[in-house]
């Protein structure tokens, strides 16, 4: 039983507090301070703005709340739970139960909860987006208000207005600290995003003590900078201001709005506010009965939900949210009746299918000795597919003329703030934001894409990372592929970057060897509903194979194919190679074969969709007892003993690149004809001395 009575309110908001307390402390692990100090702001939130369906947390127009600075978990596992939440799995479809169950929450941060440490999409039924880097959550935020400003432009039509949410982000001190957030609140205020607010908790607490150690910035005046609209609640606990300022956000419609909130960590605690130690560590025993008896509360009740709090929320939170859905279903009823052709595209684009003939007009590149660079086959092919897949858009780092990712078509259009419907993005100078805006795209279920140079994925891995994690369909087109670069020089020549996303798990990486090749990695690209990607691609012209003589480019599908044999006899040399280096092997594979040698030329330009063939298919393609094996890539050899064997050559960088034209590097670091030859007969040596050995 409580000690005193509450007013409603206070009860939910308790109620949030303890929970966050007896789950961290349960788990002897966390963070309970900003959960605690957080609880009312979030609280007035979702009771009285947000407008969110829990028995359909899918629904497409609801509002998006995310929760930048994941390590405050367990205020967002309190509300999934205390506002009934239900599940929906990978198919989307309800299982009729509670997203977050009393029982994950006491079982906070072990193994089989759905309250992992840090909110995890797709685990976790009400959660976004896969939060807990900073930075990373508002970044991705941003993806979402654009998203939801295109879907506006693409499927309102007058007297049917399917899309109009707002995204909402909490966010803290860290977040403001790293670097993304200024790359995305920059590009948020270009685009002018008024569907997207910010709540920034100025609780001036970090992991290390105060944040006066380490900031100082004044983080009002920069937003003001970033032409954003900017206001202060100067207590967390003052729900009337709270109120008044996001009635400010939702009536400001030419810009995104930060609301700075004071708070106190661990607010409500009598002896650790101010501290900061309760922000990274439980508050033990002693201290949360001291709590609970400065809240009222029954000073030994575990994860107590009094009677009342559920209710509250049903009846403001829960029928505002069910109120607004069933309106919305009602609408886009008659939707369908007057515009079946979008809904139609409006079914497809939130189950992540594609629509009839998305790939009617894809080129076939006629084979040519002198060929074109991957890129410029990459730009045909994108075209070819978005013309026929409306919801497919994206941009560069300011890179698109490069990286040949503009949508050049009649009515493609720039997506700028006066222009929302527009498919070509620019991210400008921002490759850690574009990122995390393309997942938040993704996430919204656009199909998107984000581009550059190889180089700069380095900026963009952590937001990669997470689509692989959240297993989203993001595609990163990446060009300037290897020491190609040529003059720019050893800045600006990846060298190590593929065997650093071919090691992060679950994205699928593809370097094509020809222009067809990059047709046959796009379809595979697009097929692809719950795995990011990364397609690597040349900056210099590369061969097009003649597929007549050689086999189908259809076979990159599998990872690696057989791309030229040993006239149907048993190989006694294997050349295996990616990208711009498969025409070096073919080249290799020409020589030795009018001298006799019984070779193979095998395209491999992906690891992971190789991984995925059964095991009978890869030992056909690299039949295990064929050991003398011959790798060619213009990047780290890295990873390829996998391929080669602890015994096999393998072609590759082993220092960085150079400034030079492209033929010097390549003669330099022996990427020639000659020197694959050499490397693959002193296989076939190393071979026959071990025959002979026996």
């Amino acid at each position: 039983m409580l000690s005193k009575p509450q007013d409603p309110d206070l009860l939910v908001i308790n109620t949030i507090r303890t929970l966050a307390m007896d789950a961290v402390q349960a788990a002897n692990s966390g963070h309970p301070g900003t959960p605690m100090a957080l609880a009312p702001v979030v609280y007035c939130l979702w009771q009285d703005f947000l407008r969110f369906d829990p028995d359909d947390p899918i629904w497409p127009n609801r509002d998006r709340f995310v929760l930048s600075n994941g390590h405050a978990s367990m205020l967002l596992y309190s509300m999934l739970h205390l506002t009934g939440v239900k599940a929906v799995n990978s198919e989307y479809e309800r299982q009729g139960e509670l997203s977050v169950k009393l029982d994950d929450i006491k079982h906070f941060r072990q193994l089989d909860s759905k309250c992992p440490g840090h909110p995890e999409y797709r685990l976790t039924s009400g959660v976004e987006t896969t939060t807990g880097p900073l930075g990373q959550g508002v970044a991705t935020s941003v993806g979402m208000a654009i998203a939801g400003r295109w879907q506006a432009a693409y499927f309102n039509r007058p007297g049917f207005e399917l899309f109009d949410y707002d995204v909402y982000a909490v966010c803290g001190d860290g977040d403001m600290m790293e670097g993304i957030s200024g790359e995305a609140a920059s590009l948020a205020g270009h685009q002018r995003l008024s569907n997207l607010c910010w709540i920034y908790d100025n609780n001036k607490i970090s992991i290390e003590g105060h944040t006066d150690w380490a900031f100082s910035d004044d983080t009002a005046t920069r937003f003001i900078g970033y032409g954003w609209n900017v206001t202060r609640v100067g207590d967390a606990n003052d729900l009337d201001m709270l109120r008044r300022a996001l009635r400010v956000f939702q009536s400001t419609t030419d810009r995104p709005t930060l609301i700075i909130v004071d708070s106190h960590i661990a607010y409500g605690a009598p002896t650790k506010q101010d501290t900061g130690a309760a922000h990274g560590e439980p508050l033990g025993e002693e201290e949360i009965r001291l709590t609970k008896r400065f809240y009222g509360w029954p000073e030994d009740a575990k994860f107590l939900v009094p009677d009342g709090v559920r209710e509250r929320l049903r009846d403001g939170f829960g029928r505002r949210g069910r109120e607004l859905h069933q309106a919305w279903l009602t609408r886009y009823e008659d939707y369908r009746k007057q515009h079946a052709g979008l809904a139609d595209h409006l079914h497809r684009m939130q189950y992540r299918q594609l629509p009839d003939g998305w790939d009617r007009d894809l080129p076939a590149f006629p084979a040519d000795p002198k060929g074109m660079a991957g890129r410029d086959a990459s730009g045909k092919v994108l075209n070819a597919i978005a013309r026929n897949l409306p919801w497919l858009i994206g941009g560069a780092g300011d890179l698109a003329p490069s990286t040949k990712t503009r949508l050049t078509f009649d009515g493609a259009g720039d997506l700028l703030a006066g222009n929302p419907g527009g498919r070509n993005m620019h991210f400008g100078v921002r490759e850690h934001a574009m990122a995390a805006a393309v997942n938040g795209l993704s996430l919204s279920k656009v199909r998107a894409f984000g581009s550059g140079f190889l180089i700069f994925s380095d900026y963009a891995r952590p937001a990669i990372r997470l689509s692989a994690i959240m297993e989203i369909p993001t595609i990163h087109v990446f060009t300037h592929d290897s020491i190609g670069v040529g003059e720019d020089g050893p800045t600006h020549q990846p060298i190590e970057q593929l065997a650093s996303l071919r090691a992060i798990p679950g994205l699928v990486t593809i370097r094509p060897g020809d222009a067809n090749e990059v047709v046959e990695a796009w379809r595979v690209i697009m097929k692809l509903q719950h795995q990011p990607v990364t397609l690597v691609l040349s900056r210099q012209a590369i061969p097009t194979f003649d597929r007549t003589r050689y086999a189908a480019a259809s076979g990159l599908a599998q990872g690696a194919y057989i791309l030229a044999d040993a006239n149907g006899e048993k190989p006694e040399l294997i050349l295996l190679a990616s990208g711009s280096e498969v025409s070096l092997c073919v080249e290799a594979f020409e020589r030795l074969t009018a001298d006799g040698v019984r070779a193979r030329v095998v395209s491999m330009p992906s690891w992971e969709l190789f991984e995925q063939q059964s095991q009978s298919y890869r030992d056909s393609v690299l039949p295990p007892e064929v050991t003398a094996r011959v790798s060619v890539e213009q990047a780290s050899t890295f990873g390829w003993e996998r391929y080669v064997g602890l015994t096999g050559a393998s072609v590759g960088m082993k220092t960085f690149g150079a400034s030079a034209p492209l033929k010097e590097l390549q003669k330099k670091f022996g990427f020639t004809v000659e020197h694959v030859v050499e490397a693959a007969r002193a296989q076939l040596g190393r071979r026959q001395e071990a025959v002979a050995a026996r």
